[in-house]
């Protein structure tokens, strides 16, 4: 039987440094606190040029919150994935109270890519990200970047660093730094 994420706990827990997933076989939840943490500095997002590019021919369109539970299903539609329907249930009801957000990216009125998150203070958690176009996750990372630098953001948290990440500009940080960076963000009343 999957266990039931409740909205405080998932605040607490992202506060605190913790995410959950489930396992694989049982969906039983786990939590996770990866020491180190991947981050991308908000100053330090990587746009190769031919991302900048394909961004400047405009074949893109971006949204914000306009297709939450479209991104998160996006996200899921993968071989293996931890989103089950309590994810989908617990994180649309982070998204309906304002703690959790999109970013969508449409070419010709078709979802094609999409980043979700945690949004807590001035620090967002992004979770998963998704393309059915070449570079269409990346775009929305890069929108994501340039969102939370307009709202005054101060912590782009990752989770784990992969080499697609490192080359955006990710980089892995020892846990007890990044709990004086969450910890700064998490206090500051930012809003979304």
């Amino acid at each position: 039987m999957t266990q039931r994420l409740e909205t405080v706990q998932l605040i607490n827990a992202y506060a605190s440094g913790y995410f959950p997933m489930p396992e694989p076989k049982t969906e039983e939840i786990q939590w996770y606190f990866p020491d180190p943490r991947a981050v991308i500095p908000l100053d330090g997002f990587h746009c190769s040029k031919s991302l900048t590019k394909k961004i400047n021919q405009g074949i893109f369109s971006m949204t914000l919150d306009q297709d939450f539970e479209g991104v998160m299903h996006g996200c899921a539609n993968r071989k293996e994935t931890w989103i089950n329907e309590e994810f989908l249930r617990a994180y649309s009801e982070l998204h309906r109270l304002g703690f959790a957000h999109s970013i969508e990216i449409w070419r010709a009125k078709k979802l094609v890519g999409g980043v979700y998150g945690v949004s807590i203070g001035a620090a967002f958690f992004a979770e998963s990200k998704f393309h059915v176009e070449t570079d269409a996750s990346k775009v929305a990372l890069y929108y994501l970047v340039q969102e939370l630098n307009r709202r005054g953001f101060s912590l782009l948290e990752v989770q784990f660093l992969t080499p697609h990440l490192a080359r955006l500009g990710a980089k892995s940080i020892p846990a007890e730094q990044y709990l004086g960076q969450l910890k700064k963000a998490v206090s500051r009343p930012q809003k979304w």
